[in-house]
């Protein structure tokens, strides 16, 4: 069965844009953002401005109570649950850690969608998500060999932050079908934005002024990040299969890596090329996988 064009169209766009926002976290975390305030400001703006957008395009802004439970919902895992713990974790650590730790979404994602659809992955998916493991191991090596407790940490949070968000994806997916994906994407952030805005005020994070280039990183992030990467992400989940939509996770830390070598001068070694090759072959089994039959439900 062929893929969608414009499927394929705005993964491009996830692939590309979200790469270069792992850099940009930890420029506005360097330069006087504390997390959960850089999470309120990107996110609040952002869902408002797409609200306005939607407004202007006639479409239904007011879901139902329901409908606001489940973005609620789903706002939170994603944004809370997924974001919230990358940004704890990029203080710690470079960015380019940040990125390849959470490439293991598309290993917690095809494990969840098993569980719910209780369905057998394919000999071939599940070899490209070991490989792509594998992979994420060796970038890892220099990093967990130290055994540096914030090294720990951030290891811990990037553990868990893959998860929460394969779950928000999940649930959005399969239960949040009739609304329009900027109206998804706008009520998602704000809930998630209203939330980095409570756990701030909660641990009494300081507000100073970030500098100049800190609010810039911010503004990219609210832009490119927000307004166009997360609205092509959910129309993405609308017409690929979610298994592909997730490779997002093995394509990024590449890009990432090399970015934050760039920018940042985060150093790059042997491990970091052995395991981008093998991150790269293990995205390209889980595509090839896609494109086999589709294995039958366990009885």
């Amino acid at each position: 069965m062929p893929y969608s064009r414009v499927g394929l169209l705005h993964l491009l766009v996830v692939y590309l844009v979200w790469s270069s926002t792992y850099l940009a976290f930890k420029i506005g975390l360097l330069n006087g953002f504390e997390p959960f305030w850089m999470g309120a400001t990107r996110f609040i703006p952002a869902a408002l401005l797409l609200l306005l957008y939607a407004r202007w395009r006639g479409w239904q802004v007011l879901p139902s109570r329901n409908t606001l439970g489940k973005l609620a919902l789903s706002g939170s895992l994603l944004w809370l649950g997924g974001t919230g713990l990358i940004l704890v974790a990029t203080q710690y650590v470079p960015s380019g850690y940040v990125a390849l730790m959470i490439a293991t979404t598309p290993i917690w994602a095809a494990t969840l969608e098993g569980l719910l659809d209780q369905k057998r992955p394919s000999g071939l998916l599940v070899l490209g998500l070991l490989i792509g493991l594998l992979g994420i191991l060796a970038l890892n090596v220099p990093k967990l060999s130290t055994g540096a407790p914030t090294n720990l940490l951030a290891f811990s949070l990037l553990l868990i932050s893959p998860l929460m968000w394969s779950s928000g994806t999940i649930y959005t997916q399969r239960h949040i079908a009739s609304v329009e994906p900027v109206v998804i994407s706008s009520y998602q952030q704000l809930f998630g934005g209203l939330g980095f805005l409570l756990i701030s005020i909660a641990l009494g994070e300081p507000w100073h002024t970030p500098t100049a280039l800190g609010w810039a990183s911010n503004l990219y992030l609210i832009v490119f990040g927000s307004l166009i990467a997360y609205t092509s992400y959910i129309l993405a989940v609308r017409l690929l299969p979610l298994s592909l939509v997730t490779t997002y996770a093995y394509i990024n830390p590449v890009i990432a890596l090399l970015l934050g070598w760039v920018f940042l001068r985060e150093p790059l070694g042997i491990w970091t090329w052995i395991g981008g090759a093998l991150v790269l072959l293990g995205v390209g089994l889980v595509f090839r996988s896609r494109m086999k039959p589709a294995v039958q439900p366990v009885v």
